[in-house]
C-alpha cells in the first residue's frame, strides 16, 4: 500500500514537473527529480538506485544552468553585442514578471532587439540576435523535456 502511495505522489510530482517546463514559476525539472527521489528513497533505493538518483540530480542541475544561459548562447552565436546579451537577460526577467509564459519567449526577444538598437548595430542584426535568443530558449526547453521524459521513463521502467 505504501509503495502505491509513493508511486502516486511521485507520478503527480513528475507530471507537474513536465507541465512546469512550459508553465512559468513551476520548477519543472526539479519537481520531476523530486518525484523520482521520493520514490527511490521511499523504496529504499531498491527500484531506483542511489547512483541513478545522483545521475538524474546532476542532469537536473545542468538543465537549471542551461535554462539560464541557453538564450544568451543563442544570442552570442548570432554575434550579439554586449548590449544585446544584457537586453536579452533583462528582457527574460521583465518578461517573466510582466507577461508570464509568453514573457519567457517575448522578453528576451524584445530585450535583445532593444540592446542591439542601443548598441547601434542596425535592425537587421537586432532581429538576428533576437531570433538567436528564441532558438536558444527552444533548444534549452528540448533538453529539459528530454531529461524529464527520461526520468519518467526510468520511473515507469523501475516498476517492471
Amino acid at each position: 500500500m505504501l509503495s502505491v502511495l509513493l508511486a502516486i505522489l511521485s507520478s503527480i510530482l513528475m507530471l507537474v514537473g513536465l507541465a512546469g517546463i512550459v508553465l512559468p514559476f513551476i520548477p519543472g525539472v526539479p519537481l520531476a527529480w523530486l518525484g523520482l527521489f521520493v520514490f527511490a528513497i521511499g523504496t529504499g533505493f531498491e527500484r531506483i538506485s542511489l547512483t541513478a538518483t545522483i545521475i538524474f540530480f546532476i542532469l537536473m542541475l545542468l538543465t537549471l544552468a542551461l535554462d539560464l544561459v541557453a538564450p544568451m548562447l543563442g544570442a552570442k552565436k548570432h554575434r550579439a553585442s554586449k548590449w544585446g546579451i544584457i537586453g536579452a537577460s533583462l528582457g527574460l526577467l521583465v518578461g517573466i514578471v510582466a507577461f508570464g509564459f509568453w514573457g519567457i519567449v517575448l522578453g528576451p526577444f524584445v530585450g535583445a532587439i532593444v540592446g542591439e538598437v542601443v548598441a547601434r548595430r542596425g535592425w537587421g542584426q537586432a532581429f538576428k540576435v533576437a531570433f538567436g535568443t528564441v532558438i536558444g530558449f527552444l533548444a534549452g526547453n528540448l533538453v529539459k523535456i528530454a531529461v524529464v521524459l527520461s526520468m519518467i521513463g526510468f520511473f515507469i521502467f523501475s516498476w517492471f
